[in-house]
């Protein structure tokens, strides 16, 4: 990648790490680091679901997979919190492999792929509100011990700090991906798969790499998420909650895009705050804002807030008189 490539990643990174430092309340700062904790799992999914073609409507797998590994790993086993980390990710990344071995070796594409994953994020969400070693329906307390060493700190805003570079790892992953000859061939299965396979692409090998770098990328939310909350339960890691937040945002942003899944999270927990606030706190409303929203993008803007931001310049050239 170029420093053409770069400029803007890094212009978006300086302007995100620099938030925390003006005067902002301490809502404001627990905003931020949620909105890029989903904005990361939308990172994750948009690599599968939007440069891969295959949807997900379960990735909350791979996100409680990597919350509850971090969690597990601190509190019954004394790991060191990044060493849990660590072993959080890999547990997704290799939740992701075994999903996608399973699928992809059966054929499953479209809506067969889409109904496995939310299957399976059912399936492990009832076996962590059952089992001991997750703590069963009252979930995992993680200790208050504030030191680098155990991934929590005094200052919270050093520990978004850390989110917006995990954020930036991920994102410059997907720029890598809009021009590697790996993202050339994963968009080419998107396409059309059997052109592909014609083509010499092994489509196999491919779909198993997104879903794997996919898995990952969520299941380092997940272990953020855990690491900032210091809680974790069966409806938060396996919830509908996060799948459906790391699918809308890169529909709303952008899917298939680098930034769309960031854009994504910020329009729409903005908007989601801001409708509570004016609602005076009604449960759901929320929602209901998320589902206006996502009609709307589905009717006016298919290609999300970038491609409604690109498409206005050259409709402006296009009407343009000639000789102008």
């Amino acid at each position: 990648m170029s420093l053409r490539d770069l400029a803007p990643l890094a212009a978006v990174l300086g302007l995100l790490a620099a938030l925390p430092f003006l005067v902002l309340p301490g809502s404001a700062l627990n905003f931020l680091v949620t909105t890029l904790i989903i904005a990361l799992a939308g990172l994750g999914w948009n690599v599968l679901g939007g440069f891969g073609g295959q949807f997900s409507f379960g990735h909350a797998a791979f996100f409680g997979t990597g919350a509850y590994a971090t969690a597990v790993l601190q509190t019954t086993f004394g790991w060191n919190a990044w060493a849990a980390a660590g072993a959080g990710i890999g547990l997704g990344t290799l939740a992701g492999l075994v999903i996608g071995a399973l699928s992809f070796r059966a054929g499953l594409r479209g809506s067969y792929f889409a109904l496995v994953t939310l299957a399976f994020a059912e399936v492990l969400r009832i076996l962590a509100n059952a089992a001991d070693l997750t703590g069963g329906a009252a979930g995992l307390l993680l200790r208050l011990q504030p030191g680098v060493a155990h991934l929590q700190f005094a200052d919270r805003r050093h520990f978004y700090l850390l989110v917006v570079a995990v954020l930036g790892l991920a994102l410059l992953a997907c720029r890598w991906l809009e021009r590697s000859r790996f993202g050339a061939h994963l968009v080419a299965v998107r396409e059309n798969e059997e052109a592909a396979r014609a083509l010499g692409v092994d489509a196999l090998k491919v779909k198993l790499g997104a879903i794997a770098l996919s898995a990952a990328i969520t299941a380092a939310a997940g272990c953020l998420y855990v690491q900032y909350f210091l809680y974790v339960d069966a409806g938060v890691a396996y919830g509908t909650w996060i799948s459906v937040e790391a699918l809308l945002a890169p529909i709303v942003g952008g899917i298939g895009t680098a930034f769309g899944p960031l854009i994504g999270a910020l329009a729409l927990q903005g908007l989601g705050e801001a409708t509570k606030g004016i609602a005076g706190g009604v449960p759901g409303v929320d929602l209901v804002a998320f589902g206006a929203c996502l009609v709307a993008v589905i009717a006016f803007a298919p290609q999300g807030l970038i491609g409604l931001a690109r498409r206005r310049p050259a409709r402006k050239r296009a009407t343009k008189p000639a000789g102008a």
